[in-house]
């Protein structure tokens, strides 16, 4: 299964659920059954490294990771089986997107994997906030991938 994770910027929520998936399909040994990437719905950071603030939570939690943002595509709906945004108004750039009924289809939010999502389906954006915001993302994002990994496996028994 090809998944893509889609922000606005593609420096902080997204590379960051794309590097967290990877992680817990490889502690399950499990990482062959994906290819996953991660885009911005802007191009306003094309080719910037991830946020180092998120990149220095990720690193407090034993996650290490970079990579060079980019910004979704259209022809990424044939290239991905799932595309999830991470909030609202990265979704409806999304579907505005959509050429067919088929793409729209393939578009979730994040926190609907999210055990704790209640009703606010989106993942704050901490990009003009302090350190605290970074860490309330990372556990939310860590949430939603876990719930997401245990939906695409069918296994609603494990952690």
């Amino acid at each position: 299964m090809k998944i893509c994770f889609v922000c606005q910027g593609n420096i902080i929520r997204s590379p960051l659920a794309e590097n967290i998936f990877k992680h817990l399909a490889s502690e399950k040994g499990i990482e062959d059954n994906y290819q996953v990437g991660s885009a911005g719905t802007s191009a306003y950071h094309v080719g910037e490294e991830p946020d180092s603030r998120m990149r220095q939570i990720a690193r407090e939690n034993g996650l290490i990771y970079s990579g060079r943002a980019k910004q979704f595509r259209r022809d990424d709906f044939a290239r991905f089986d799932l595309i999830v945004a991470l909030d609202k108004a990265n979704l409806r750039a999304l579907q505005g997107w959509a050429a067919t009924t088929d793409q729209a289809k393939k578009i979730h939010l994040m926190r609907e994997y999210d055990p704790q999502g209640g009703e606010d389906l989106d993942v704050p954006d901490p990009y003009y906030g302090g350190i605290d915001g970074f860490t309330t993302t990372f556990e939310i994002v860590y949430r939603s991938c876990v719930g997401l990994l245990k939906e695409l496996e069918g296994d609603q028994d494990s952690p």
